[in-house]
């Protein structure tokens, strides 16, 4: 029998509904089969049959007449779909240069990540309270435990093993999503550059652990015996296809193409369609194309603009990053900018709340209304809460690599001792700085 945690669960069942809602599928013929699922203890095995067949037909539901969007996930519809190109400088870098560019990136996504961890699944009210109560909002450091009272630890539910976590501050602890810059690095020295993602699919079922997928990621290892092509995988009784997962695995495609986010946004695709569909494929996509752009550009609405010149125009995707660069051309605060993601998710509920365009949103408002500040940028991504540590991760390895390892300020970099480990077999403990060398070995 599977452990419960690789079964589908009530969750999943409604988390599907919603996911098809918003890729236009019409469902109307299904509401009765999702009823009776709905009404099932799925806790009880033999009930699992009528969960997957359900989800066997939801992705086979047409998408509705009339839809706005055009949302391809082969690399070849992406193509076709895609804006004009955003013209960016030619890569001019020494080598010196480079490489403090990609270590500026590894250290600025795990101090970011750093940053949000703590408070991930934290609610605006617990975090925002939490931050008042102390004398802290808005967020300028490190969360803590120590510096603030017994009652305000009372008052948010502050566990002393929270706290020692947090005070503790020190090398990056193992945990999937930092995992995958170093996943990245061992892909592509594994299978070269052309590696495909039939590779991907390979090293992620022999590779990383069971243990450490969540979500689309978990989907993607839930039947390895069931023969399923690489191909189908994303799709495969997946509810999470569109959720931020492919998302933060984007750096290091970033980090390995510098100057070329075409050629990132290919490399994140082959690796984000083996989990993800859509919006999901593109989140990672935008965000690889962004971070080999700030190798070459200082302007980040530029940036951001490279990052989306290679999805889909008429994705939904695209349609919020846009949004977010009028509330900033218009001059919308920060404040408003994020209470209006609020409104159109809702983080109560774990879906939006995990979901990659909520979350790209709050990437782009982090990075506008930062100013090419480091630290500013990476608490404003963590502020407007959703998932912090992604989010603090994304926002930080932009503006390492905009900025270099030498330039980051060290009282955001001393507390994680140049250090990461992982659930990789042979990287368990890691370097920073060795894995930035790396990287730039395999350019």
């Amino acid at each position: 029998m599977k452990p419960n945690w690789l079964s589908l669960s009530v969750s999943d069942i409604e988390t599907e509904r919603k996911q098809c809602e918003e890729e236009g599928r019409d469902l109307s013929e299904l509401n009765s089969d999702f009823a009776r699922v709905l009404s099932l203890d799925l806790e009880v095995p033999e009930n699992q049959a009528a969960a997957e067949a359900l989800l066997d037909k939801t992705i086979l539901t047409p998408i509705a007449k009339g839809y706005a969007f055009v949302e391809p996930s082969d690399l070849a519809g992406i193509k076709a779909g895609r804006p004009d190109s955003v013209e960016l400088p030619a890569l001019a870098l020494s080598e010196l240069v480079l490489l403090d560019k990609i270590f500026g990136g590894w250290t600025g996504k795990c101090v970011g990540f750093q940053l949000g961890k703590p408070v991930e699944g934290w609610l605006k009210a617990k975090m925002h309270g939490y931050l008042n109560d102390s004398g802290r909002f808005p967020l300028n450091d490190f969360f803590r435990y120590s510096a603030v009272s017994e009652e305000v630890r009372a008052k948010y539910e502050l566990s002393a093993e929270w706290g020692r976590s947090v005070e503790e501050n020190v090398a990056m602890s193992r945990d999937d999503k930092a995992n995958c810059t170093a996943t990245g690095l061992a892909i592509l020295k594994k299978f070269g550059r052309n590696f495909t993602t039939a590779d991907v699919a390979s090293f992620r079922q022999n590779e990383i652990s069971l243990l450490d997928p969540r979500t689309a990621e978990r989907e993607a290892h839930r039947n390895p015996g069931a023969e399923i092509p690489a191909s189908q995988l994303a799709s495969f009784r997946n509810p999470y296809r569109e959720w931020s997962g492919a998302q933060i695995r984007a750096d290091f495609w970033g980090l390995v193409s510098p100057g070329k986010p075409e050629l990132a946004a290919e490399f994140a695709w082959r690796d984000a369609c083996v989990t993800h569909v859509k919006n999901g494929i593109y989140g990672e996509m935008w965000v690889g194309a962004m971070i080999s752009a700030a190798f070459v550009s200082n302007d980040i609405p530029t940036i951001i603009r490279a990052g989306l010149a290679q999805i889909p125009e008429k994705s939904r995707l695209a349609d919020s990053i846009d949004s977010i660069l009028e509330w900033y051309d218009i001059e919308i605060d920060y404040d408003n900018a994020v209470y209006r993601v609020h409104e159109l998710w809702n983080e109560n509920r774990e879906h939006d709340r995990n979901h990659a365009i909520p979350n790209a949103m709050i990437v782009a408002i982090a990075l506008l209304w930062g100013e090419g500040d480091y630290a500013k940028t990476i608490c404003l991504a963590v502020q407007a809460c959703f998932d912090t540590a992604s989010n603090g991760a994304i926002a930080g390895s932009i503006l390492g690599v905009l900025q270099g390892r030498k330039s980051l300020p060290a009282h955001w970099t001393d507390g994680i001792r140049d250090t990461l480990h992982t659930g990789l077999k042979g990287c368990e403990t890691v370097k920073l700085e060795e894995m930035a060398r790396e990287t730039l070995a395999l350019l």
